[in-house]
């Protein structure tokens, strides 16, 4: 292989941030590592995406525990992907919350996206043996809309559209005014697509901005936290799940292979976009999506470790 192998290569430790964006709401940020957020009520605590292993929860929970003595007694997923969740049992929640949509793929992928991303991330998944056997599975799911109260606060946990997979999922203080995207949102950060939904992304993104955030805590990347910062991290996003699919469908329409299509794409996002974190990583997964949605598969093939090595050989030898 002409260049280290996904995110191989990437062993340097990132400083951790743990920002206060409310008197509810924390964001657990890493310099573009996987966020996540933390939402403090009247009697409880919820922990938004759980870190990829419970030996890496153990940092988020010691952050908690630093500024509250309520108990952890919800994790949401904001989707299915196992840098998202593998960190749950950590947390000993009452409930473990997700999409319908999210237990499905876990349910068809969740295994092969496993083995998928421990290979492609060796950095993110220290200590992966405190993984323990099998899934992370949901206890409580929902369709479209779920509103919690811890004490007074209002939580409301939302589909709005899928973008980045299926069943993604954002978590929204009302009362706050802050919302925690998962990874439909990236800020300085590149935006993974491997199991994404490129014609519905730009329009979910609208409906997260129609909530009027005046903070959000992206998938990766810095806390944003006032109005300008939410919009930047929203049109970023926005221009780049874009203008890949543009470049994508294009060299398709004109009956061009994928190798070539992807070589194409890779010149023009690189000035723009090449600078942030993962896109040498994101590409190659990011192409190959783009290029079977616009060409026979609606829906995301599903990524296995055997496949993932298949398509990097072919895109980047």
């Amino acid at each position: 292989m002409s260049k280290a192998f996904a995110s191989q290569a990437d062993l340097e430790e990132k400083t951790v941030s743990f920002t206060k964006l409310s008197d509810h709401a924390y964001a657990y940020t890493a310099e573009g590592d996987p966020n996540s957020g933390i939402v403090i009520g009247d009697d409880a605590v919820m922990v938004i995406d759980t870190q990829a292993t419970p030996a890496m929860a153990q940092d988020v929970i010691r952050r908690i525990r630093e500024v509250t003595d309520k108990p952890i007694k919800y994790v949401v997923l904001s989707h299915y992907h196992a840098v998202r969740v593998l960190g749950a049992s950590a947390y000993k929640p009452e409930h473990i919350i997700a999409s319908q949509d999210t237990r499905d793929l876990i349910v068809e992928r969740g295994e092969q996206d496993k083995a998928s991303e421990i290979g492609r991330f060796p950095r993110l998944f220290q200590n992966v043996e405190s993984v323990p056997k099998g899934m992370t599975w949901p206890t409580m799911t929902f369709t479209g809309r779920m509103t919690l109260w811890l004490g007074k606060l209002e939580v409301q946990i939302l589909q709005l559209g899928r973008g980045h997979t299926k069943g993604d999922t954002v978590v929204w203080l009302p009362q706050d005014k802050v919302l925690f995207s998962g990874d439909l949102v990236e800020f300085d950060a590149t935006p993974y697509a491997g199991d994404a939904y490129f014609q519905d992304w730009p329009k979910t993104l609208d409906n997260i901005a129609a909530l009027k955030p005046e903070k959000l805590v992206p998938g990766r990347g810095a806390a944003l936290q006032n109005a300008a910062e939410v919009a930047s991290g929203l049109e970023g996003t926005r221009a780049f799940v874009s203008e890949l699919y543009a470049s994508v469908k294009a060299g398709a329409a004109a009956g061009k292979e994928l190798r070539a299509v992807y070589k194409e794409t890779l010149d023009k996002l690189t000035p723009k976009y090449g600078q942030w974190v993962i896109f040498n990583h994101c590409m190659p997964f990011d192409v190959t999506r783009a290029y079977d949605e616009a060409t026979k598969f609606p829906d995301p093939r599903i990524w296995t470790a055997e496949r993932d090595i298949e398509m990097w050989k072919a895109l980047e030898t």
